[in-house]
């Protein structure tokens, strides 16, 4: 048997954050927001990496730590991301100024996602990003997958809600939406679906 927690530590010390992804982490917690993990962030730019993924939407910008992983990936990729707090995403924009990130890499967009997904064009991006532990979270991969050209990626971070998906005494809205998504996308045939055990669980969707 191996030690899952054991794993996990070591996974998760395992990566060196750049500086400025430190600082948007520090300030992160400062405004007491928990951002992606380094293992998760170092996962995101693999996978944009990988892909060459260049056309990049995210839904949850927070302070950026996420935003700043991607971007991080592949130098060419340009990242429009959605953030309903007005001064979290002023704060994300700055720091991905301090960054040294130009601006013309970066589309933020301020409001509700649940307002602005349906009117972005369908089948047009490369990566879609669902970072949110907010109710709703059913809709943001349903609207992703439908902004996904085939063979792009859904990636949904905090897919296990932090442990409580695996406990059936958790009944809430978010953690019913997430067994939901798991369940369903798991015998989906127009996708390939991938659970990584990295932060609080990143399921990954390939799109047919």
């Amino acid at each position: 048997m191996f030690d899952a927690d054991l794993i996990s530590t070591w996974t998760e010390n395992y990566v060196t954050e750049p500086e400025p992804i430190r600082a948007a982490r520090h300030a992160s917690m400062e405004h007491g927001v928990e951002p992606v993990t380094p293992a998760v962030g170092s996962y995101l730019a693999s996978l944009v990496s990988i892909t060459g993924a260049q056309s990049i939407v995210e839904i949850g910008t927070g302070l950026g730590v996420a935003s700043q992983w991607l971007l991080h990936g592949n130098a060419d990729a340009n990242l429009t991301t959605i953030e309903k707090d007005v001064d979290h995403l002023q704060s994300a924009k700055d720091l991905m100024i301090a960054a040294g990130i130009p601006n013309a890499r970066v589309r933020v967009i301020s409001g509700d996602a649940s307002d602005i997904l349906p009117r972005m064009n369908e089948g047009t991006y490369d990566l879609v990003l669902v970072n949110s532990t907010t109710k709703g979270v059913l809709d943001f991969v349903r609207h992703a997958l439908r902004l996904t050209r085939s063979g792009g990626l859904v990636v949904l971070t905090h897919a296990l809600g932090g442990g409580h998906v695996a406990n059936p005494a958790k009944r809430d809205a978010v953690t019913t939406e997430l067994r939901t998504i798991l369940g369903d996308y798991a015998v989906d045939e127009h996708v390939r679906a991938t659970l990584v055990p990295v932060g609080d669980g990143v399921l990954t969707l390939v799109k047919d």
